[in-house]
């Protein structure tokens, strides 16, 4: 039998002062120490301190004081610029790189490689990644930035337990363990993720509040593969290994074309970047705006209309299955949503029983440009203000 005692004193002001962290970082406007307060139900004096402990460890800043009337001016406090950064990071099947990102939301620093990656070693190419964290980790600290930590995003099946990536079928990569072979400084703490989960979650902390569409939305991520993210009221849902939302191999025609992962007729074979490019004769290293350009051309409406269907049959299901209103379209996807959003709303029109008492909406994601390492980078920064207490130990000496 287990027992709950009181709360111990310390862990009181912990829980507080994530509370106050929350409020302002996750606030639409600037708030003052007086509106932190009425929002938290502490006493100004309780916030008044919390605030400026996470003053002084940098994690908050103070405006200019703005005058609303008789009295003292308020002061608006907002998250701290160029202080505390997080660090994103990904290898996907044409690109590596790393982004900074600080508490504002601004990326302060970034290095992204362009080049195909399919087939490459898992050991050179970490490798690789790993020294480009290192100059990134070197270029910012240089100036005076303290970084929280680096999350790794990969195009596969990675199980968040072990930090092993179980297969990644369009690298080429199987049973990897990627964390040792990047060799990042032992102060930075780093974790695996997926993908399409990491940048679903840049939809959530990567953008200003103001930008964020919804808290429950399905992301379905266009590139060579397809990746997808379940999030439900602001938590993204990783099933029980963390595999979920491999929308990609939902099957579309079990008769139909094999896929790389063994199967036959997967989403990926109708409505991937390979597809759409074999479908209009181009390379699959053809630039994403390029491709936006030749599927916008009167040839390519039968192109559009296949993975526009497609996309539509698999969100479909997904929906029927979860019970979600919105779907936000990345990676190659978010130029393409005005083409592929007839098809798609076709689609779930007709599939989804639910859909005459709530239609599902289709829109781009508000972080389209390598968001996976803009998700990396926020959700680093996200378990600093969940638990700021060790940045103001830190800072206090």
């Amino acid at each position: 039998m287990t027992t709950t005692g009181p709360a111990r004193q310390a862990s009181l002001r912990e829980r507080n002062l994530a509370i106050v962290a929350r409020a302002v970082v996750d606030a639409p406007e600037p708030l003052s120490r007086a509106d932190v307060a009425a929002r938290t139900g502490m006493t100004r004096a309780t916030v008044s301190t919390l605030v400026d402990q996470l003053v002084e460890a940098g994690l908050l800043t103070e405006l200019p004081a703005v005058s609303s009337g008789p009295g003292r001016p308020a002061v608006p406090l907002a998250p701290a610029a160029r202080t505390v950064v997080g660090l994103g990071l990904e290898v996907n099947v044409d690109y590596l790189g790393g982004r900074v990102v600080d508490l504002t939301g601004a990326v302060v620093d970034e290095i992204v490689l362009m080049e195909n990656l399919r087939g490459s070693p898992a050991s050179a190419t970490l490798g690789r990644l790993g020294r480009l964290a290192r100059d990134l980790i070197a270029r910012v600290t240089s100036r005076g930035m303290r970084v929280a930590g680096a999350h790794l995003a990969l195009p596969g099946l990675v199980d968040t337990r072990s930090s092993v990536l179980r297969v990644a079928p369009n690298l080429g990569w199987s049973d990897v363990e990627p964390l040792p072979l990047l060799g990042l400084p032992a102060g930075v703490p780093v974790r695996v993720g997926n993908e399409a989960k990491l940048a679903a979650l840049a939809q959530l902390w990567g953008c200003p509040v103001v930008e964020r569409t919804s808290r429950t939305f399905l992301y379905v991520s266009g590139d060579v593969g397809i990746g997808a993210a379940i999030v439900i009221d602001g938590e993204l849902f990783s099933g029980r290994h963390g595999w979920s939302g491999e929308l990609g191999h939902v099957t579309i025609d079990p008769a139909g074309p094999t896929c790389r992962c063994g199967a036959s007729g997967c989403l990926e074979r109708y409505a991937g970047k390979e597809a759409l490019v074999t479908g209009l004769g181009l390379d699959i290293d053809v630039a994403n705006d390029v491709l936006v350009d030749r599927l916008s051309a009167a040839d390519a409406h039968s192109v559009v209309g296949t993975a526009g269907a497609a996309l539509g049959q698999a969100m479909a299901d997904a929906v029927n299955l979860l019970d979600i209103d919105r779907v936000l379209l990345g990676g190659v996807y978010t130029g393409l949503v005005p083409l592929l959003r007839p098809q798609i709303t076709e689609q779930l029109r007709t599939r989804v029983l639910g859909a005459p008492w709530a239609p599902v909406d289709v829109s781009a994601a508000p972080v389209a440009d390598h968001a996976a390492l803009t998700g990396g980078a926020a959700t680093s920064l996200r378990a600093v203000v969940d638990d700021p207490t060790p940045w103001i130990v830190a800072a206090t000496g």
